[in-house]
């Protein structure tokens, strides 16, 4: 029996599909001691982790290996003052201390918070600020420790600091773990406590503290089993680093919980080609990236992957053009889901049911889907509406954020009338399907038509010069808004007065008169937050200068 089975109870049909899932858990449930433990103790030798990076380095966990070093670490940190409900900023990239600290930090009962190596001084700054950061664990690379120190001075705070080695005014945290034992008596936790905060990517103001109680893993049972398709005894690689909550998704919780090792490729610079050789090389069985990594697969010609049996994508939304031609390479469907930092997998493609191209699938049954107009009032069928979660019986679902980092108004904002607004607005089939839709706040008003960028970019990447794109809304004195698409070239392009017209007629021959780009513009890079995503509202302040 797979140790997720001791935590629910599902219901499938004739194809695999999930229909009704229940889970259940003790007041005192951790991730630590009742899944990586347990798994030690009943398998101690079945792989884990197997972990790699740019240099060929390459090491290969067991949970056993798991549980005895998160027992060393956590001792080490309780020796330095770390206690249960201290806040403990991990900024360790993809290195696998990670997983031995962030183990570590639940069994505590401390809250681990997960930031990305690639926050600058003013980045840290605002988290230190933010939040009662008690101690921060961080990697000696790319000067993040320089970045640390200078931020925590300009805030005027202290912390805690360890690093994973030598480093001037950092603990030497691997040094003194290994003084430490691999024994640990279990530090009783409840599930409502605090177990992780995410700070969101601030695609249109400050980032927020995103708050999770330890029931948080378990909702992810559905997102590694029935969106991705990890398997037990399998290996599963989602391309993230572990300050995002994508790691979250792929790269631990709902993976061991089925049974399935994670793998893990530490690298600086993205290359598609070594993506492509770490999974044939490890025989990983299923992939999960964002649609930028596909593109650029796809771009550059993606070879043979015979390990692999499925692929999965979210994050932004995938174009259909980038689908079809991933599975006329590999003979996989691409299947899309849909999620935010605040909650787990909330639809998707899931096993079992038919894959629709572009959709973000049906809703999981873990959650109740609705989409309603500014009112509060469900739409109907292929009306567009924003996204929102109607609790039953007024009982937040499981996987659902617990509260924003000092913002108990902002919270209560986002669960007025009772349900909870993700903000995104989406239409639904008649089969159920969610189709991606956009930001409320990227909706373009055009002539008296509101219309979303997601449509025309997904026209525009059909083109062969266009690598990436990002359509928004620009003044104008007759229509309100124009549409301007913002375009970076792929290679062997460049910019020039017939090619723009070319795309720009191209694809415009596709779309509704209301819905045509009026003006293009080539850049060499689009702008984004340091989790990837295109900030639109960067370039709509372009276009008002």
């Amino acid at each position: 029996m797979s140790i997720y089975e001791k935590f629910c109870s599902v219901e499938e049909d004739e194809n695999g599909a999930l229909k009704k899932i229940d889970i259940k858990y003790e007041d005192n449930f951790n991730f630590a001691y009742d899944v990586v433990d347990a798994i030690a103790k009943e398998e101690p030798k079945k792989r884990a982790i197997v972990w790699c990076n740019a240099l060929e380095e390459e090491h290969i966990f067991s949970f056993e290996d798991v549980s005895k070093q998160s027992n060393r670490y956590a001792n080490a940190l309780l020796s330095l003052g770390i206690k249960k409900g201290d806040y403990v900023m991990l900024c360790l990239k993809r290195h696998y201390e990670y997983w031995f600290i962030s183990v570590a930090l639940n069994k505590i009962g401390a809250v681990m918070v997960p930031v990305t190596h690639m926050l600058r001084v003013d980045d840290f700054k605002y988290r230190f600020n933010t939040a009662d950061i008690k101690a921060v664990v961080t990697t000696e690379e790319n000067g993040v420790p320089k970045r640390i120190l200078e931020a925590l001075e300009k805030s005027g705070k202290t912390a805690i600091l360890a690093s994973t080695k030598d480093e001037e005014g950092f603990i030497n945290l691997n040094k003194l773990k290994d003084t430490c034992s691999d024994e640990l008596e279990r530090i009783e936790t409840n599930v409502k406590d605090s177990m992780m905060m995410y700070f969101t990517s601030g695609t249109t103001g400050y980032p927020k503290g995103v708050i999770h109680d330890f029931s948080y893993p378990l909702a992810h049972i559905v997102t590694a089993k029935y969106w991705q398709r990890a398997i037990d005894g399998g290996l599963h690689f989602t391309v993230a680093e572990t300050g995002w909550a994508k790691a979250s998704w792929g790269k631990m919780y709902g993976q061991w919980l089925v049974g399935s090792a994670v793998m893990v490729y530490d690298f600086d610079a993205f290359d598609p080609k070594m993506l492509t050789q770490v999974i044939n090389k490890y025989g990983v069985t299923s992939f999960c990236a964002p649609p930028t990594v596909y593109r650029y697969l796809v771009k550059k010609g993606a070879p043979a992957m015979p390990s692999l049996k499925s692929a999965s994508t979210a994050g932004e939304y995938l174009n259909p053009e980038i689908f079809k031609k991933f599975y006329e390479k590999t003979g996989l469907y691409l299947n899309e889901g849909y999620g935010q930092t605040e909650t787990t997998l909330l639809s998707a493609n899931f096993k079992g049911i038919k894959n629709k191209e572009g959709s973000m699938g049906v809703c999981s049954p873990l959650y109740n889907l609705k989409l309603v107009d500014n009112e509060g009032n469900e739409v109907e069928t292929g009306e567009i509406g924003e996204i929102v979660i109607v609790p039953e019986n007024g009982v937040k679902p499981i996987g659902i954020f617990a509260s924003y980092l000092n913002d108990p108004e902002l919270y209560k904002n986002a669960w007025r009338l009772g349900v909870y607004h993700t903000g995104d607005s989406a239409w639904k089939d008649e089969e159920g399907y969610f189709w991606f839709h956009g930001r409320f706040d990227d909706i373009i008003k055009s002539g008296g038509f509101r219309i979303g960028p997601f449509e025309i970019e997904n026209h525009l990447i059909k083109h062969d010069a266009v690598l990436e794109c990002s359509v928004v809304g620009i003044d104008d004195p007759l229509r309100g808004q124009a549409i301007k698409a913002f375009i970076v070239l792929a290679n062997g392009y460049e910019p020039s007065s017939e090619l723009e017209k070319d795309i720009r007629d191209k694809t415009n021959a596709e779309l509704s008169e209301y819905k045509w780009i009026r003006q293009i513009e080539f850049v060499s890079e689009l702008p984004k937050t340091i989790s990837g995503k295109i900030r639109k509202t960067e370039l709509r302040e372009t276009t008002r200068k």
